[in-house]
C-alpha cells in the first residue's frame, strides 16, 4: 500500500538547520497568519496583473510594433523563459534571505519593467522590458508560499496554496475586465504607466506590515545560520532533484498548467476574435469566464487536498484527460468553428489547469524538509512555465506558417496551430505515470 508522503520516514530527509525550525508548538495559524498572507499575496496579485497584461493587448502590440504572430509570441516567450530560469535562483534566495526581501525586490522589478514597456515604441526595448517583468514575477509566488509555510499548520498549506492561486486570479480579472477597457479608452502609455504606479503602494504595504514568521520563530534569513548548517548551493539543488517527489511535482506542474496559461497569456483573445469571429467585448467576456472558472476550481481542489493527500493524483489525471478531450473536440469540429457551447465548455475546463498545477507544488512541499522548501518549490514551479514557453513558440510559428505570413489568421490556421498543444501534454503525461510509481514505492 502506498505511504502518505506527509507521514514518510524522516530518514529520507537531511536534518533541518536550527534557523529553520518552526516554533515549538508549530505554526499558529489564526488572524495573524491571514494578515501576513494577505500582505504577501498582494504582491502576487500585482505580479499576475503585470504578467497577464499582454494577454488583452496582443492585437494592440502587434499594431504598435508592426509585428506578426512569431514576433508577438516572443514577448510572452521571453517573459516566461526568464520566469522559469529564475525559479531555482529565487528559491535559493528565499531559503537564504527570507521571502520579505525577495518580495520587495520583485515589486521594484515589476514596476520598472512595466513602466519601460509603457514608454516603448520599438520592438527591442519592449521585449527587454517584458524580460524584466518576468524576473520580478518570478520572485513572488514562491515567496508567498514560504510565508504561508511559516505561519500556517502543514495541513492547511494545500488550501492556502490554492487560495494564493485564487487571489492571483483576481489580478487576471483586473487584466481582462479593466485593462482591456482602459486600453480602448486611455491608450497604451497611460494604461501601462498606471499599472506600473500600483507597485509603489504594494511596496509600502510590504515594508510596513509584512512579518514573515510568527513571534518566537526565527524568520528565514533573519539570523545567519552557521556556515556548517548551510549546504552549498549545488548540493541543495542536487538533494532536491534527487527526491522523486520534486520531479513528480515539476511534471505535474508542466502538464496541467500550460493550456490555460498559454490561452490567457497571449493566444486566447486572437483565437476568439480572429479565429472565431467574435467581438473584442465578447472575447474579453469569455476570458473572464476562464478567470471565474479558475477561482471555482481553486476552492474545490483546495478543500479536497486539505482533507486528503490521496486526492493529488486523481485531480491531476482527471484535469489532463478533460483538457485533452475538450481541445480535441474543438479542433476536430468541422470547419474549425466549434459552437459557442463547446468553446464555453473548453474555457471552463481550462479553468482547472492553474489550480491543478498547484498539486505539483504540494508534492514538492510534502517530500522535502523545511530548509529547502524554497528550492524545491522553485524546481517544481518551473514546469508549467517551460511548457507554456514551448506552446507559445509552437503556436506562433505554426500560425505564421499556416497563414503564409499574411498577418491575419483564419480558423483553419488556429486549428492547425493549436494541435501543438498535444506535444507537451503527451510528454508530461508519460513522465507523470513513470514517476508516480517511484513516489508511491
Amino acid at each position: 500500500m502506498p505511504v502518505d508522503p506527509v507521514a514518510r520516514p524522516a530518514a529520507r530527509t537531511v536534518p533541518v538547520p536550527s534557523a529553520e525550525l518552526p516554533a515549538p508548538d508549530g505554526p499558529p495559524g489564526g488572524r495573524a497568519a491571514w494578515l501576513a498572507w494577505s500582505v504577501a499575496v498582494s504582491v502576487y496579485v500585482l505580479a499576475v496583473i503585470h504578467r497577464t497584461s499582454l494577454g488583452v493587448a496582443g492585437l494592440d502590440a502587434a499594431h504598435r510594433f508592426g509585428i506578426g504572430a512569431s514576433a508577438l509570441s516572443a514577448f510572452s516567450i521571453l517573459q516566461v523563459l526568464v520566469y522559469a530560469a529564475m525559479q531555482i535562483p529565487v528559491g535559493l534566495l528565499v531559503d537564504r534571505f527570507g521571502p520579505r526581501r525577495v518580495l520587495l525586490a520583485g515589486v521594484v522589478l515589476l514596476s520598472a519593467g512595466q513602466l519601460a514597456f509603457a514608454l516603448s515604441s520599438a520592438f527591442g526595448p519592449a521585449l527587454a522590458s517584458r524580460a524584466v517583468i518576468g524576473c520580478g514575477d518570478a520572485m513572488t509566488f514562491i515567496s508567498v508560499l514560504r510565508v504561508a509555510a511559516r505561519w500556517f499548520p502543514a495541513a492547511q498549506n494545500p488550501l492556502v496554496a490554492q487560495l494564493t492561486g485564487l487571489a492571483g486570479m483576481g489580478g487576471n480579472l483586473v487584466s481582462t475586465a479593466v485593462l482591456a477597457q482602459a486600453l480602448h479608452s486611455q491608450g497604451w502609455t497611460a494604461t501601462f504607466s498606471a499599472v506600473a504606479v500600483l507597485g509603489a503602494g504594494v511596496f509600502a504595504l510590504v515594508v510596513l506590515l509584512l512579518r514573515e514568521a510568527p513571534v518566537g520563530s526565527a524568520a528565514p534569513g533573519a539570523v545567519p545560520a552557521p556556515a556548517v548548517d548551510r549546504p552549498p548551493l549545488l548540493t541543495q539543488i542536487r538533494h532536491c532533484w534527487r527526491e522523486p517527489g520534486t520531479r513528480l511535482g515539476l511534471w505535474v506542474h508542466f502538464t496541467t498548467q500550460f493550456p490555460g496559461n498559454a490561452f490567457s497569456l497571449l493566444w486566447g483573445l486572437p483565437y476568439l476574435v480572429e479565429g472565431q469571429g467574435m467581438s473584442r467585448g465578447s472575447a474579453a467576456g469569455l476570458l473572464t469566464v476562464l478567470v471565474a472558472s479558475t477561482m471555482a476550481f481553486g476552492l474545490l481542489f483546495g478543500r479536497l487536498l486539505s482533507r486528503s493527500a490521496a486526492a493529488r493524483m486523481p485531480i491531476t489525471l482527471t484535469v489532463i484527460a478533460a483538457t485533452g478531450v475538450c481541445w480535441g473536440a474543438a479542433l476536430a469540429w468541422p470547419g474549425g468553428h466549434p459552437p459557442l457551447w463547446l468553446i464555453v465548455l473548453l474555457i471552463l475546463v481550462m479553468g482547472s489547469n492553474g489550480p491543478a498545477s498547484l498539486v505539483g507544488l504540494d508534492y514538492a512541499r510534502a517530500y522535502n524538509p523545511g530548509h529547502r522548501l524554497g528550492t524545491a518549490s522553485g524546481i517544481a514551479n518551473m514546469g508549467g512555465f517551460l511548457a507554456t514557453m514551448v506552446t507559445l513558440l509552437g503556436v506562433g510559428v505554426l500560425l505564421d506558417a499556416a497563414s503564409g505570413g499574411a498577418g491575419t489568421y483564419s480558423a483553419g490556421a488556429f486549428r492547425l496551430a493549436f494541435c501543438w498543444l498535444y506535444a507537451p501534454l503527451l510528454l508530461g503525461t508519460v513522465m507523470i505515470l513513470r514517476l508516480r510509481r517511484a513516489v508511491a514505492s
